[in-house]
């Protein structure tokens, strides 16, 4: 099969396409014959040489796809050769095809297109675990959102309106201030103009945000605790601003909050399984009717990789990037 494979740590310029073994599905696994993936920040960090995958796991690009069942490993019963699915991955979705275990395959939902589909498992995955399995956002909660226009930001927006929360986000540009509105944030602040821990206190009327959302880490800990609500719960998920910071224990002990820290990618697969049928259960419905959609700002072929790469790290991509195989 043919992939897109690094030949060694760098920027985007060492991704090429090559030709390597087809993988075979084992016990309990499944291959998907890949028909898109979608670039995601950690796998630019990957290609940097700074985020291994998982033991066991490809070591090929690629943390989600749509497509179509093309194998079925000892034990599969839930899934037939040429089901079209979508699937949460640990790796190897840059390929034209991948093994993955069955429990982390969902069906398609219901009004999008399979191309469209592989937008959408690892910010689901990633925003209804760390945001309701985790963080417990509930309906009239405050709810803070950091990169509000990128991937996991516009389906975070998205669901917190659709539970009933009230958001605000944060974004780099006029444009991507705009866009954080359009998708549902009743507060858009513009990080490089405001200073939202003071625009979170005069929207709330001094409450703060009960959840936020941070793709930041380092960078943003203590203004992220200033902004937190009595009760607070800021839920970690990025470190784009660095991996060491001070924290004020007694402001955080004072205003009974939790910090919540995750990565989806190294979770076991029962967990992964678990957090797959949840978001089955609870997102995909609301994309059936329309009440949240993908969010697809580019689509190229895989060939082009280092361009999506690119553009990624440009800063000047909303929503998410497709890579689709022919």
């Amino acid at each position: 099969m043919r992939a897109v494979v690094a030949t060694g740590p760098g920027g985007p310029d060492v991704l090429t396409l090559a030709d390597v073994p087809d993988p075979r599905p084992g016990p309990g696994e499944v291959a998907i014959a890949v028909v898109a993936t979608a670039v995601n920040r950690p796998d630019l960090l990957q290609r940097r040489g700074f985020y291994d995958p998982p033991p066991g796991a490809s070591d090929i690009l690629g943390l989600e796809c749509s497509g179509t069942i093309a194998a079925v490993g000892e034990g599969v019963t839930d899934w037939h050769v040429g089901d079209e699915c979508c699937a949460l991955l640990a790796g190897g979705g840059y390929a034209e095809l991948v093994v993955c275990p069955a429990g982390q395959v969902m069906p398609v939902p219901r009004g999008v297109s399979l191309e469209q589909a592989a937008s959408l498992p690892e910010v689901a995955c990633t925003v209804w675990s760390n945001v309701f399995m985790l963080a417990g956002l509930r309906q009239g909660e405050w709810f803070l959102v950091h990169g509000g226009a990128g991937g996991i930001g516009s389906m975070a927006i998205q669901l917190g309106r659709a539970v009933g929360a009230r958001v605000l986000a944060t974004a780099g540009s006029a444009d991507k201030v705009a866009r954080c509105s359009e998708l549902g944030a009743e507060v858009a602040i513009d990080y490089r103009e405001q200073d939202f821990v003071a625009v979170v206190e005069e929207a709330t009327g001094g409450h703060g945000a009960d959840v936020i959302l941070d793709n930041m880490g380092a960078s943003y800990l203590g203004r992220n605790l200033a902004a937190l609500a009595t009760e607070g719960r800021l839920s970690i998920i990025g470190l784009m601003g660095g991996t060491k910071a001070e924290l004020d224990l007694d402001q955080l002990m004072s205003k009974r909050a939790a910090i919540i820290s995750t990565r989806l990618r190294p979770r076991p697969v029962e967990e992964k399984t678990a957090i797959c049928a949840a978001v089955t259960e609870h997102v995909w419905p609301l994309l059936a009717d329309e009440t949240i959609q993908p969010v697809v700002s580019a689509t190229m072929p895989l060939a082009e990789a280092a361009r999506a790469h690119a553009l990624m790290e440009s800063g000047e991509s909303s929503g998410k990037i497709l890579l689709t195989v022919s």
